[in-house]
């Protein structure tokens, strides 16, 4: 019992698996469209594209996660944008943002004096200097992102599955299109300082992908992609305060590890299985 409870005696752990809980939840739920929708790339980059945001919010002393989602929420608008106007596609599109805003921040952070320790806080997170306000902030966010998915619920599932059906019953298809993007923005903005730039990927993408080894119905994906992402928010926290290592790292690897179980076991769509049953058929 004192290895479940010892972690939790200090007021920093409380907080800090609070956030993982909620960037876990909130990460996998919005992955399930992003992996449905094969937007994997976009994701990764628009985390990249944050930190010039970052970085001139730090260099003036505001809050990181202002300057974050003001240039998530720009990069998105620009991305549709840049697409909209069918002069570019969308990876184009993804990858001329992407460079440029990424090597913007790098240059700014490159004038701070201290580059290769700050560089390392951005991009592997801080979770366990998680404050209060920065949880309260996480919490805000998450809530309007779930909000947001919930309400839209039917006609991202509908995008995501048949967007010609959804253009011939005259959605909003572009409107949908760019919520989705400023939805994806605002939750890297969440995840920030749990896992970092480097890593937010892993929390949309591997809950998700391993859910849908498991499942093609879209509520089930979402459950069992958000219990994958608690699961990985809590034995990654136990691993980091355990084994002394970087906790956003701990909980992307123990996603993984998941992941890999699940890709080799899963009933009839695991890899073992499929090869087993292969065999069987000869």
């Amino acid at each position: 019992m004192d290895f479940l409870l010892d972690p939790f005696q200090f007021d920093f752990m409380i907080r800090s698996l609070s956030a993982a809980l909620i960037v876990a939840i909130v990460c996998s739920i919005l992955g399930t469209y992003i992996v449905l929708r094969g937007m994997a790339f976009f994701a990764d980059a628009l985390a990249h594209t944050i930190l010039p945001g970052v970085v001139i919010a730090y260099l003036i002393g505001w809050p990181v996660a202002v300057g974050a989602l003001i240039f998530g929420i720009l990069t998105a608008l620009g991305i549709g944008w840049l697409t909209d106007k069918g002069q570019l596609k969308e990876d184009t599109a993804i990858g001329v943002i992407f460079a440029g805003f990424f090597a913007l921040g790098v240059a700014l952070l490159s004038t701070t004096g201290n580059y290769s320790v700050d560089l390392a806080h951005f991009l592997f997170g801080n979770l366990l200097a998680v404050s209060s306000s920065d949880l309260w902030l996480i919490g805000i966010l998450a809530t309007l992102v779930l909000i947001t998915i919930y309400l839209f619920y039917k006609e991202f599932l509908l995008i995501s599955f048949d967007e010609i059906l959804g253009i011939t019953l005259r959605l909003p298809i572009r409107f949908l299109r760019l919520l989705l993007l400023v939805l994806i923005a605002i939750t890297i903005v969440t995840a920030l300082q749990v896992v970092g730039i480097a890593l937010i990927l892993s929390m949309f993408v591997t809950p998700a992908a391993t859910a849908s080894l498991l499942t093609k119905r879209l509520p089930s994906m979402m459950a069992i992609s958000a219990l994958i992402g608690t699961i990985s928010a809590i034995v990654g926290l136990y691993a980091s305060y355990y084994l002394d290592i970087a906790s956003g790292a701990a909980i992307v690897l123990v996603a993984s590890i998941i992941f890999l179980l699940v890709f080799l076991f899963a009933p009839s769509q695991g890899f073992i299985w499929r090869i087993f049953r292969a065999k069987l058929l000869k």
